[in-house]
């Protein structure tokens, strides 16, 4: 790895291990009871104000990453990493203009898009972690099992994909309940 990507690298990964450990925090609020009171329901309530803008960075710092793994990084996306990114980018347009327009549906859209892409990035990590294809590998590029770096013993490109699609779909969850609560 050169200078350059080793320096983005290394706090993308450490931003990755963060992001996990929210992602968790942040499912159990969304999930539990807790959301229903006191510091639980302050969280949910503001992330449920927030989830839009929230949900849009995540999706354009995922963007921005993976344009810059692959066009100034030199890391050539495997079929997988494809297809991710057909279920991550059409979320940064959709959540921009659900931004302007306070869209009251744009969970459900966001919700199908990220368990799509959720579903894909597990089955990439499952894959460059050692576990057996379903297939024979279709790619005509690199492949899906592929590690371009691993760091914190299991940060990887998917791995910091499937953090982005965790965090979208924890994300919107809180969008839908604070939906459900305001409208009724």
């Amino acid at each position: 790895m050169t200078p350059l990507v080793q320096s983005v690298t290394g706090p993308l990964s450490f931003i990755t291990v963060l992001a996990d450990i929210a992602c968790v925090i942040l499912l159990f609020i969304v999930i539990s009871p807790v959301k229903e009171q006191g510091t639980g329901k302050r969280i949910a309530d503001w992330f449920g104000r927030h989830s839009i803008w929230l949900a849009f960075t995540v999706c354009a710092a995922s963007l921005a990453g993976s344009i810059f793994y692959s066009g100034i990084a030199g890391f050539p996306p495997c079929e997988l990493c494809w297809w991710q990114r057909i279920f991550l980018y059409p979320q940064a347009i959709l959540l921009a203009i659900a931004y302007f327009t306070d869209d009251e549906h744009i969970h459900k859209y966001s919700i199908a898009l990220s368990s799509f892409g959720f579903v894909i990035a597990v089955y990439n990590v499952w894959l460059q972690f050692g576990g057996s294809s379903i297939g024979p590998c279709p790619a005509t590029g690199p492949s899906c099992a592929l590690r371009y770096f691993l760091d914190f013993g299991y940060i990887t490109l998917p791995t910091m994909s499937l953090t982005a699609f965790g965090l979208l779909l924890v994300i919107m969850l809180f969008r839908r309940h604070h939906k459900k609560n305001v409208i009724g």
